[in-house]
């Protein structure tokens, strides 16, 4: 039986899936390619106001497309916020809710996080539904080979990169995952954990962890070939680069570019993850050297004639670290929101978003939407013709594609992260309440804020606004459900 659909002004003809009719998508359904950054603050590009590090290409990427300001992970570490974007849920529904790591840092402890179950819908299996080639280079985190959480057991036709997230500690690792088959590289094993005596540390000693074969290169070469290979078909790119997460480490051409241009003294790794001699350049070359692979692939995909055809989707798992000898306050890494990675207030859950569709999205745009990467599943759902129910996600692709009267809005955003004495944080409107210390405290006090007036978090209204705070506690009460592993249940 033929079915025809209108989705935004285009007909579609569904026999046994859909093929465009005339000539709009290119005689085929948009590529999309998400690219995901790990640990990158809200303002550490230069289109969110960045002006230390160099990011040209995804500066360019924002005036050619449409930049939110108020978009946010579904939690500030790792392991749950990939979840969260791959399964279009928030952290009261999410299977996986925290970085449960399984194993060690040697090649012969890798056990990987907790895996994702069996019979998880994700992102991926959507886009397999409508006919996408589906694949993930870069960091996944949500399972090792061998396991329920396995890429290609979640979706995805093609992988290659870093399966557990504590192999992503080095750049320089012995080795990385293709298709559940060791690829071997040519570094040896470092152990990024080893910290140097500052009295005895020589500039020798920091040689120690760099290696040859730098992982991030190894992705963006698998990338392109992903792309190459099926340029005549629609696919889905989902590309979770572990830059700018520490150790800190970047190929010595991209810190020379910074070397002198801040006030630096070497980190001796007294904060954990690998010393360097130049903490600060080196933090400023990763997300140079991270920008600089997003200006492949927008290369790429302008040489293969895919530019019109192709949406790009840019974000961050997470808000900016504390350790690893990085620091944020003398980047302003998250434009002065309370908070970094680990927290729920601004600082370490709203996340740079940015989306370009030449043609489609208008160049130059901005949004206030109040979204959150849960509401992928349901935006790719609604720009392929299908239909997603259980999801916590609200499709954002009326806003991309300027037709704000269409777009439905959330009554609010959950948070809710077991770690770090478990934290809730719920976003209504302008305002946003936030409850910490839950686990040792199981009333602790709600902390209410305006956004509008306090973007800073620095006023608590808690006491002024009775009425907010049980509306939070109400919010709670619907949106928790218990989790399958104890660790994470702190309500």
């Amino acid at each position: 039986m033929k079915k025809l659909v209108v989705f935004v002004g285009i007909t579609f003809q569904f026999v046994f899936g859909w093929m465009p009719v005339n000539n709009c998508f290119a005689q085929r359904k948009p590529n999309v390619i998400y690219i995901y950054a790990d640990d990158l603050g809200y303002a550490e590009i230069g289109a969110y106001g960045q002006d230390k590090i160099k990011t040209p290409h995804l500066d360019r990427l924002a005036k050619e497309g449409m930049k939110f300001t108020e978009h946010y992970t579904g939690t500030p570490v790792c392991a749950p916020a990939r979840a969260m974007l791959m399964t279009g849920k928030h952290g009261g529904h999410a299977y996986i809710r925290g970085n449960h790591e399984l194993g060690g840092f040697p090649d012969s402890e890798e056990r990987g996080q907790m895996p994702l179950k069996e019979g998880t819908f994700t992102v991926a299996h959507l886009m397999q539904q409508a006919g996408y080639k589906t694949g993930l280079v870069g960091k996944w985190g949500l399972g090792m080979n061998g396991t329920s959480g396995s890429p290609l057991k979640q979706g995805f036709d093609y992988y290659y990169g870093l399966l557990d997230q504590k192999q992503a500690h080095s750049f320089y690792p012995t080795h990385l995952w293709e298709n559940d088959q060791k690829d071997t590289l040519d570094n040896t094993f470092i152990n990024v954990h080893r910290a140097l005596d500052p009295k005895k540390a020589t500039a020798k000693d920091f040689d120690y962890y760099k290696g040859k074969v730098y992982a991030p290169e190894k992705m963006t070469e698998k990338a392109l070939s992903f792309i190459d290979q099926n340029k005549e078909k629609p696919f889905f790119l989902y590309l979770p680069y572990p830059l700018p997460h520490v150790s800190l480490q970047a190929p010595d051409a991209f810190v020379q570019a910074y070397i002198g241009k801040f006030e630096e003294q070497p980190y001796y790794g007294q904060q954990g993850y690998a010393p360097n001699q130049h903490p600060y350049s080196t933090y400023a070359a990763m997300i140079t050297f991270l920008d600089a692979q997003v200006g492949m692939i927008l290369e790429k995909i302008k040489a293969l004639g895919l530019d019109e055809n192709t949406i790009i989707m840019f974000s961050s798992d997470n808000g900016t670290t504390f350790n690893g000898g990085v620091n944020a306050a003398y980047f302003n890494s998250v434009a002065g929101l309370r908070g970094l990675k680990t927290d729920v207030y601004e600082g370490g859950i709203r996340e740079p978003f940015i989306a370009r569709w030449p043609g489609k999205i208008k160049a130059g745009s901005g949004s206030s939407l109040i979204s959150a990467q849960f509401d992928l599943l349901a935006t790719l759902a609604e720009l392929t013709g299908q239909k997603v129910e259980n999801t916590d996600g609200i499709s954002f692709l009326p806003t991309l594609l300027g037709k704000l009267k269409q777009q439905k809005k959330h009554k609010y955003l959950y948070f809710e992260f077991p770690e770090k004495g478990g934290q809730l944080a719920i976003r209504m409107g302008d305002w946003k309440g936030v409850r910490t210390n839950v686990k040792k405290d199981p009333d602790s006090p709600w902390q209410v804020y305006h956004l509008k007036t306090d973007r800073n978090e620095t006023k608590d209204l808690s006491k002024s606004h009775p009425d907010l705070v049980a509306q939070f506690d109400a919010i709670v009460k619907k949106e928790h459900q218990d989790s399958h592993l104890k660790d994470w249940n702190f309500l």
